[in-house]
């Protein structure tokens, strides 16, 4: 059974960094992908950044320049590093995963973790 935790998500000013894990386990077949998504309040979740199991990445225009996605395979954890932190970033954010090739379309995932908060005061 696969299983999504993420860590990391805290209040931050703008301007500051911040970088959330999302430590995975139950992964069973060697090609996937896993995102990162958010939902502020009142609003629809939306992508942020993306990458295959062959470490190819993928980032909304929100997150292009500032943000960094990437996965340690030995510890079977991907990471999202955020720079420059805006408060309109404040969202929960998730981690989710599915096999096969990579895709900003949220229904298209099936696993997802429990969210953690980010939230950026100005």
């Amino acid at each position: 059974q696969v299983q999504l935790v993420e860590s990391g998500g805290g209040l931050v000013q703008a301007g500051d960094s911040l970088r959330l894990s999302c430590a995975t386990s139950g992964r069973a077949f060697s090609t996937y992908a896993m995102a990162w998504f958010r939902q502020a309040p009142g609003k629809e979740r939306e992508p942020v950044a993306l990458i295959n199991w062959s470490g190819d990445a993928d980032y909304a225009d929100s997150a292009k320049g500032r943000f960094t996605i990437s996965t340690d395979n030995a510890k079977n954890t991907v990471y999202l590093q955020m720079n420059r932190l805006k408060p309109e970033d404040t969202a929960v954010y998730y981690c989710a995963m599915k096999y096969g090739s990579r895709s900003f379309v949220h229904n298209l995932y099936p696993y997802w973790g429990q969210g953690t908060q980010v939230t950026v005061s100005s």
